[in-house]
């Protein structure tokens, strides 16, 4: 009896490792002080230097039931994009900039070239946020997952000045709301998506016009990053006075995290247009208008708010970045909320 019989094999691991380093060179930062198989990794503190008062910012998340997506349509290269991007997108809300990620597979079986497909999303990702991949886990849990599945789930830190935190302290009625343009579901809301549309191969692979694409094409849509688009705002010297991301709970939860006491935001839901992929979700689903967008981004990942002279330059900022910004709403004097109209 030995190791591999009861279903965990070492070597598929060391193989595993092999394959992901070329993947992971590609993220590094000067800081990082260590290579890929250490017990840890190692960041300098030096990207604190120069601040008057550096605060750590961490978050952590998972891709959630969107795997099962990439389990049906054999797709796992950027399911490792949406890991990164719950997470960077949280720091990056706060006013941080993200500094370095870890990662955690859990799977049923090794399969080297799989994990690497993983681990290539998760640099990628890693990549487009500037941040660095020093480490990670790959369990391999025989019995506890299926032979052909896996979870994924991961950590960022990053590092703001404390006067430079997006906290929402300084909102006043009349502020100006600005939402950036999501990719489509991004990564919540998947155990409704996968009550409303079959989960087999054959229905995600189905083209349908309005979308222009497979509808698994694009429900597995990686999720919006947009480190770059807030480190954009910051350089061309827009305040960011409060940000939101809108993950699960879409915009009634997560809004209303943005503003201080005695604020409301209100949005006007046609200043800008819902993509098809929500429409089709609620037609089909014959969900209510109000379910979706206490569910889903509805085409909104991100949702910043600026002083009304500052519009231009943040719309500006935001197209710079490659991203797409839209003025939704504003800020009113009322109750802590968040209103649709």
């Amino acid at each position: 009896m030995d190791y591999k019989s009861a279903g965990v094999d070492i070597e598929a691991g060391y193989k595993s490792v092999e394959l992901m380093k070329e993947h992971v060179r590609k993220t590094m930062r000067p800081e990082v002080m260590t290579g890929l198989g250490g017990f840890s990794g190692a960041f300098s503190a030096a990207a604190l230097k120069g601040m008057e008062h550096p605060v750590l910012l961490s978050g952590t998340d998972g891709v959630g039931t969107k795997l099962k997506l990439a389990f049906i349509l054999d797709k796992n290269d950027t399911v490792g994009i949406d890991c990164v991007a719950m997470c960077v997108n949280d720091v990056a809300c706060a006013g941080g900039e993200p500094l370095f990620f870890l990662d955690y597979i859990a799977c049923g079986k090794n399969y080297p070239e799989k994990i690497a497909d993983i681990v290539k999303g998760v640099a990628e990702g890693c990549r487009m946020a500037e941040c660095a991949l020093i480490g990670g886990e790959t369990a391999e849990m025989p019995g506890f997952y299926p032979e052909d599945e896996y979870d994924l789930a991961g950590f960022a830190v990053g590092v703001a000045d404390e006067k430079d935190i997006i906290s929402g302290r300084d909102l006043e009625e009349g502020d100006v709301l600005i939402g950036m343009a999501s990719s489509g579901v991004h990564s919540n809301g998947f155990s409704l998506v996968r009550k409303v549309f079959p989960m087999t191969k054959e229905a995600l692979n189905t083209y349908y016009d309005e979308l222009g694409t497979t509808l698994g094409e694009a429900l597995i849509a990686p999720t919006k990053i947009y480190v770059k688009a807030l480190k954009s705002l910051k350089n061309a010297g827009v305040r960011v006075l409060a940000c939101s991301h809108i993950t699960g709970g879409g915009f009634y939860e997560n809004v209303p995290r943005m503003l201080k006491e005695g604020t409301r935001a209100v949005i006007k839901k046609d200043s800008y247009e819902v993509p098809a992929i929500f429409k089709l979700l609620m037609k089909t689903g014959n969900i209510e208008e109000k379910m979706m967008y206490n569910t889903y981004n509805m085409g909104i990942g991100m949702v910043i708010a600026v002083r009304p002279n500052e519009k231009d330059a943040a719309l500006a900022a935001i197209e710079a970045a490659g991203e797409k910004g839209y003025v939704i709403g504003s800020i009113t004097a009322g109750e802590k909320g968040v209103e649709l109209i």
